[in-house]
């Protein structure tokens, strides 16, 4: 069988290749303390739980939807009002089955083969497959320490800005953890209606943000609504990432023409994961709080512990996870993450696998209580890897 030349697009999966370490040291009875891929683990909402239930006993749920119903529909638009101070419509939604599939099915939706798009530089995964299978051609802005880790559109020749179609921000960032300001999503608007360019916002860990600050939607910035569409995520502030619950958001043409997309692909939202929407999108907030909360307890734990073990970790500022330098000795973070679990029990993740500016770093995601954070801190310490 001659597969198509699509699929050497993309190389071999780099979680997959960490797991099939981690399931050959546990078989030999090594205790592994997974920090690789960002799976909260939280607990769900009982009354999330108990909409869905509620939802799949009734038989007339268990059709295909066709659509998302108007009270899934309202549930977004009230929530962005509450959450965010933004008004959107009904005609400016469109779910689709986790923004992973949403990012890389809507490059299909805008490119024609040889558009121009601006990814950033580290990013995550998807972004770059899903641009990828549009058939576009990528340009890197980078994401670096010198401009704390956020987008420099000042940086980008003007000859690129002029033929991007498209131009993917995630903030707080997906393995960087940074987060942005109102003058840089200013400045991003700006940019975009410069050059005419559509921004899509990757808006998955609004709600997990430490030190005071507040998580808001790009669409708080004046003039977002004009330039760009946002996928929401309710994976990680709700804890359902199995249940693949995103939304597209803004910009209603480009949302009709996205919905038109899944059309062809897909027959709807499962009805009782849609009930459960609802009950998370109108229910009480205070978990999500008091989550955000916990997962700045688990940050300090992490980048103070290894900063006292004498590695020079920062402090995320934002999302699930922490964007750490290799430490003395290393240069290659694919070999330095078999080294972590074979010597440590540790998993983390090669910052290689983000893009080309993510060598040199590895990604820890804060899927662990702080005193077992503290446990993997210890075996590391112990290992002598850091000596």
């Amino acid at each position: 069988m001659k597969f198509s030349k699509r699929m050497d697009l993309f190389g071999d999966e780099v979680f997959a290749a960490l797991n099939v370490k981690k399931v050959e040291l546990e078989e030999k009875g090594r205790k592994i303390y997974n920090l690789s891929i960002g799976t909260p683990d939280f607990e769900t909402a009982p009354h999330i739980k108990q909409a869905l239930v509620d939802a799949a006993a009734d038989q007339n749920n268990w059709k295909y939807s066709l659509r998302d119903i108007p009270e899934l529909l309202a549930a977004v638009c009230g929530y962005y009002q509450k959450r965010f101070g933004v008004t959107i419509t009904p005609d400016q939604v469109t779910s689709c089955n986790g923004s992973q599939e949403g990012i890389g099915h809507i490059g299909l939706t805008l490119c024609d083969e040889g558009d121009t798009v601006l990814l950033p530089d580290p990013c995550y995964p998807v972004f770059i497959a899903g641009c990828k299978m549009a058939g576009a051609d990528i340009y890197y802005y980078p994401m670096v320490k010198e401009h704390g880790f956020l987008p420099c559109v000042a940086e980008i020749p003007e000859d690129v800005a002029r033929r991007a179609k498209f131009m993917i921000v995630s903030l707080p960032a997906n393995p960087l953890g940074s987060v942005g300001t109102p003058e840089v999503y200013e400045e991003i608007v700006a940019f975009a209606k410069k050059y005419d360019i559509l921004i899509i916002h990757d808006n998955a860990y609004s709600d997990i943000i430490f030190d005071g600050a507040v998580g808001n939607s790009f669409f708080n910035t004046p003039g977002a609504l004009e330039v760009g569409v946002e996928f929401f995520s309710l994976s990680k502030s709700f804890n359902l990432t199995g249940a693949r619950i995103s939304f597209l958001v803004g910009r209603s043409d480009v949302v009709a023409a996205f919905r038109k997309l899944r059309s062809q692909i897909d027959f709807g939202m499962f009805l009782p994961i849609q009930y459960a929407a609802i009950a998370a999108l109108t229910g009480p907030l205070d978990m999500v709080k008091e989550q955000n909360r916990k997962y700045q307890e688990r940050r300090d734990a992490l980048c103070g512990g290894l900063r006292e073990i004498g590695w020079q970790v920062p402090d995320s500022r934002g999302s699930m996870f922490v964007w750490a330098p290799l430490p003395a000795g290393y240069t290659d973070s694919m070999a330095f993450c078999m080294d972590m679990v074979e010597q440590a029990g540790v998993l983390c993740t090669p910052g290689s696998s983000f893009g080309p500016l993510g060598e040199g770093y590895v990604r820890f995601a804060l899927t662990l209580p702080p005193e077992k954070i503290k446990e993997a801190i210890a075996s590391i310490r112990d290992s002598g890897m850091l000596a």
